[in-house]
């Protein structure tokens, strides 16, 4: 079987929460695995995809600015755990409306209703009617950006819908799962001039910021290498009964052997290296483990007759994959909600001139540290932490504040008429390990060529999430 496409993707109800995941092929047949040899015989730069990639249909979205407005009007798809925990971060910006909510479940979506009319804002329009009622948010008039908070495998239609409907839309990560979805979002911001963006948070880390910074400064000399990784073990949340709407993530574990969420670790390292902005990632390498930590979790904590008993898990406990990048450096990423172990990102990044890694955070640089110890990394914060982090110091919300600061900064951009931190090219490339580490462990590690979503764009320098302070 054809690996780069096995199977026509399965098109269910879109916020079906409780049925098992979607197919895996990646859709695009003529994007064929690249050899060992011949990665070994090429160039330093990139391998052409042009002969690959489809025909653009619209000018490029790259460095596209928002259309300002005074109030930006938000539309929140998915009130589950990660829907309804950002609804406060919009209502907590006086220049933000959330006017109106989606989730089939009536009582989620009435609950987030409640704390828009808490915050003081008229009472958002509310719809519950089947899975498919998210398409009659899409329509509405008033609605100038869509937050999609859904389980992964709807990812994609809803995004589309958002699009076709004239709405720019964010995405929660992954923002799709086959290769094909990846560039039909590509071309769907192009045609319809609307941006779609992977809403990363991770980019706003203020560790991941300060590195940015310092890289784009020089103090780590010429990059070489960088690490991200989601080693996070999930395998009690993956098994309650309460926690997910169903048990929709962990069944992907039976559908795909590769990194399901490479987003959290490859974006930071991406804008460190400017992937899409003066480099690009070529090619990924993956490799992985046995699946065997979600078995052994059942078996010790499942009752017999438990439905999770008819699931046989495929997916690697831990991926690991090398992307090669057009300048010849090297990213690893990594995959493990499996097995036991502390959270890490790992969120490392070296070059001619030092090393940084995180979990913990340390730093060594020349000339600021010598004989092999560690250095203080806290002690280039006054200089290098981003202007969002000084301008607010302690965020609200979760995962250390760096939610808000994504909400935040997106919301800014649109309000003032800027061009997005990151764009749809940057939500295919962050994606597109989903599909290839598993083409590629199922090829026994063999390179599979990631696309150049941005059809050759990528060689302009532009800006990112290092941004300057609008005036």
């Amino acid at each position: 079987m054809n690996e780069q496409s096995p199977h026509t993707p399965s098109r269910r109800k879109v916020l079906r929460t409780t049925a098992a995941a979607a197919g895996t092929g990646l859709g695009i047949g003529a994007l064929g695995s690249v050899t060992a040899e011949a990665a070994a015989a090429a160039p330093a730069e990139a391998p052409s995809t042009a002969a690959a990639a489809p025909r653009r249909k619209g000018a490029t979205m790259a460095g596209v600015p928002f259309a300002g407005r005074s109030t930006v009007r938000v539309g929140l798809i998915g009130l589950g755990n990660r829907g309804a925990s950002m609804i406060g971060l919009y209502l907590a910006l006086p220049w933000v409306r959330v006017v109106a909510v989606c989730d089939p479940v009536r009582e989620k979506a009435e609950r987030a209703a409640a704390k828009v009319v808490a915050a003081g804002q008229p009472a958002p329009a509310v719809y519950t009617h089947g899975e498919d009622d998210y398409e009659n948010l899409c329509a509405r008039s008033d609605v100038d950006f869509v937050h999609v908070a859904t389980p992964w495998d709807s990812h994609f239609p809803i995004a589309r819908a958002a699009m076709l409907a004239g709405k720019h839309v964010g995405v929660e990560c992954p923002v799709a799962m086959r290769l094909d979805e990846l560039w039909e979002l590509v071309d769907l911001s192009e045609q319809t001039r609307r941006h779609c963006m992977q809403l990363e948070n991770c980019c706003y880390g203020r560790n991941e910021m300060r590195v940015l910074r310092m890289a784009h400064a020089g103090k780590f000399g010429r990059l070489l290498h960088g690490a991200g990784a989601y080693n996070h073990d999930l395998r009690a949340l993956m098994f309650s009964p309460t926690y997910y709407e169903g048990p929709w993530r962990r069944r992907w574990h039976t559908q795909l052997r590769g990194d399901l969420y490479p987003n959290h670790g490859f974006g930071p390292v991406a804008n460190y290296m400017d992937v899409n902005r003066g480099d690009r990632a070529v090619s990924i390498s993956s490799f992985g483990t046995p699946a065997l930590g979600l078995a052994e979790y059942r078996e010790e904590h499942m009752p017999p007759g438990d439905p999770s008993w008819k699931e046989s898990y495929i997916g690697s406990d831990r991926t690991i994959s090398l992307v090669q990048t057009a300048k010849g450096r090297v990213i690893r990423l990594e995959h493990d909600v499996s097995t036991p172990h502390p959270y890490s990102r790992i969120n490392s990044l070296g070059g001619t001139r030092g090393v940084f890694e995180d979990y913990p955070e340390r730093i060594y640089l020349e000339p600021d540290h010598k004989d092999d110890r560690w250095g203080d990394f806290a002690a280039y914060a006054g200089e290098f932490d981003h202007w969002l982090w000084k301008e607010h110091a302690n965020p609200p919300g979760g995962h250390g504040g760096m939610d808000y600061i994504m909400v935040y900064r997106l919301m800014q951009c649109m309000q003032l008429g800027l061009p997005p931190d990151f764009d749809v090219y940057d939500a295919a490339t962050w994606t597109a390990p989903v599909p290839l580490s598993n083409a590629s462990i199922k090829a026994n590690g063999a390179p599979q060529e990631i696309p150049d979503f941005t059809r050759g764009e990528w060689r302009k320098a532009r800006s990112g999430v290092d941004s300057v302070k609008p005036a």
